[in-house]
């Protein structure tokens, strides 16, 4: 393996040995792919942008659905807390950049939307993240990129199908 490619002294696959099954190697593998991508990314936008990941991807959310989305349509899309989305909406709001307006349907609830500002701002943050995401995979050639885009696609149908069977 040249040192070009050797993985970082503190990521993930470093747990495994040549001892391990090949699986839990190829897990780690991915795994170690993923946060140095996340890690990546998260800098990037702290850098540039001065906003968190899931900020962005609160905003995201949104710019998929322009018509807004409740609170807790958004913790499910986030898979994360409704405490986390209002505290992360409390944010974007305080930077003008969502609005909270009461829903129509459901007084108790609100509906979450991205103000034009943060319909511009999350553009400008969208390209850069799309450039960001093909430079960390420029390594690869467009027939290996593509060979492991149907790769992941056999895992992910078969773990999804196990998944499946097991709480059926």
């Amino acid at each position: 393996m040249s040192k070009k490619f050797a993985a970082a002294p503190s990521d993930t696959e470093t747990r495994a040995t040549s001892e391990h099954a090949p699986d839990l190697r190829l897990w780690l593998r991915t795994l170690a792919c993923t946060n140095l991508i996340e890690n990546q990314i998260r800098s990037r936008l702290r850098t540039e942008f001065d906003i968190t990941l899931p900020r962005f991807d609160l905003m995201a959310q949104l710019e998929r659905s322009p018509q807004g989305l409740k609170m807790g349509e958004l913790s499910k899309r986030m898979m994360v807390t409704g405490g986390n989305v209002t505290g992360i909406t409390d944010q974007l709001v305080a930077e003008g950049l969502v609005v909270r307006e009461d829903s129509p349907k459901d007084r108790r609830a609100y509906i979450v939307k991205l103000t034009p500002e943060g319909r511009r701002s999350f553009r400008k943050m969208a390209e850069a993240h799309e450039d960001w995401v093909v430079e960390l995979f420029a390594g690869m050639s467009a027939a290996q990129r593509s060979q492991l885009y149907e790769l992941l696609a056999v895992l992910k149908a078969s773990a999804t199908q196990i998944t499946a069977n097991r709480t059926a």
